[in-house]
């Protein structure tokens, strides 16, 4: 006689809704990664040769940075695909509910900061124009959605894995 143990009981489907939105943050990660590997590449994006020797170290140790920070961010971005993933789960969600609402944290944080960032005097004086502000501008604009989608992705993660009574509970103020 053998026993057969039930599969998990599946959580429901994440919606249309939750699923673009992960799908957004992926491509709202794009714009300022390609401005980032062309700034990498030589590729004129505003900066003197001499800001970028002086200041981003490029050539150099900064060409490193940063294009290892564009694959950063882009992998970072592709997060909130596996919230609304049904083929693969690599965490359980006890594990991964706490995860992401972290995530969405930092990430608020994280736009709050590239908002005082952006409107310094210092950063505004590397640019050499306006034209090249704006071009910078419309690159790094997609950034400050991605809080607030990886927080609805994450609420709806929540959600339908605590209805299953699956989900990690969230602290009650």
């Amino acid at each position: 006689m053998t026993t057969a143990t039930a599969p998990l009981s599946a959580s429901a489907p994440a919606p249309v809704w939750a699923r673009r939105a992960a799908h957004a943050i992926a491509l709202c990660a794009v714009p300022s990664g390609l401005w980032r590997i062309a700034m990498a590449s030589g590729v004129y994006v505003g900066y003197s040769d001499r800001v970028l020797r002086d200041v981003f170290g490029i050539p150099g140790w900064g060409i490193g940075y940063v294009v290892g920070l564009s694959v950063l961010a882009e992998l970072a971005a592709l997060f909130p695909l596996l919230l609304v993933s049904d083929r693969w789960r690599p965490l359980h969600p006890r594990i991964l509910t706490p995860l992401a609402w972290t995530a969405s944290g930092v990430l608020v944080l994280v736009a709050l900061w590239q908002l005082v960032v952006a409107f310094t005097v210092e950063s505004q004086t590397y640019m050499s124009s306006d034209t090249t502000q704006t071009v910078w501008g419309f690159a790094f604009a997609p950034l400050f959605a991605i809080p607030a989608l990886m927080t609805a992705v994450t609420w709806s993660y929540t959600k339908r894995h605590r209805a299953r009574g699956q989900a990690y509970p969230l602290p009650r103020p």
